[in-house]
């Protein structure tokens, strides 16, 4: 059965291709790799019409969430998806989740069906404080997951090619669009829910691979805001006042787009 509660810290690094070799070498001694093989995550980001989930997550506060639904291959209506909530608190993730066909688990966030589940009420409330909710970003990329032979609960996943769409917001097969990430490189996460071992420590210090910060769903967000902007300004040259819309600086848009490296 899916795990469908988490609660663990999630660590980001930028790798090349070279360093990801060398740490798939070392991980051979110690990782299995998951036995649905590599796959392609498709996910469909809940927010409001003003991305006040995006631009709250975006100043770092002490709390955030995310409201997601997920897929690990093509979708339609009636294909079971896993819907979630996605919680930060002082740099612990807490992750909920449920399995429903695709449209019940729309019909559950937009307040068209009643939830059956303990899980399900939690989604459902957290999708109840935001008005408007609905689909605003496709987010998909082609992932390898592992968990460590000695314990389950340790993972780590390599992601390439990070995508976004805002004009094609389904889980049909699709998964084109702007592409988030550099190439030649992978967004590795360490998902663990305590220290991570010795090995890995020890490879990361060796290579000088440092914490990244990076948000799929922000730099998707930051992206197509700042497309946005590009043509406004394009437009309106001589009004620099443009620079802020809607109240919110560009530069706050765009802060989760790139992957930072923090020592």
């Amino acid at each position: 059965m899916a795990q469908m509660v988490f609660k663990r810290y999630e660590i980001k690094y930028q790798v090349s291709d070279e360093q990801r070799e060398r740490l798939e070498h070392v991980m051979d001694s110690h990782m299995i790799a998951d036995e649905h093989g590599p796959s392609t995550v498709r996910n469909l980001y809940y927010d409001t019409p003003t991305h006040l989930l995006a631009r709250r997550s975006a100043e770092h506060p002490h709390y955030k969430e995310k409201l997601r639904v997920r897929s690990y291959a093509p979708a339609g209506d009636d294909t079971p998806v896993f819907l979630e909530l996605k919680k930060k608190c002082d740099g612990i993730v807490y992750k909920r989740r449920c399995t429903l066909p695709l449209s019940s688990a729309d019909d559950l966030l937009t307040g068209a069906r009643q939830p059956e589940t303990q899980i399900e009420r939690e989604l459902a409330f957290s999708a109840s404080r935001y008005e408007g909710l609905a689909p605003m970003m496709f987010v998909a990329y082609d992932r390898e997951a592992y968990y460590a032979a000695d314990d389950h609960e340790f993972r780590m996943t390599f992601d390439r090619a990070v995508r976004c769409s805002w004009t094609d917001l389904k889980l049909d097969g699709q998964d084109v669009g702007h592409v988030l990430t550099p190439a030649h490189t992978s967004l590795l996460e360490v998902k663990c829910a305590a220290g991570m071992p010795l090995w890995l420590v020890d490879f990361l210090s060796r290579e000088r691979i440092f914490k990244a910060s990076f948000s799929k769903y922000g730099a998707a967000v930051a992206c197509q805001l700042s497309g946005q902007v590009t043509r406004r300004v394009a437009r309106h040259a001589a009004e620099p006042r443009l620079r802020v819309i809607d109240g919110i600086n560009v530069s706050q848009r765009l802060s989760g787009s790139l992957l930072v490296a923090t020592a």
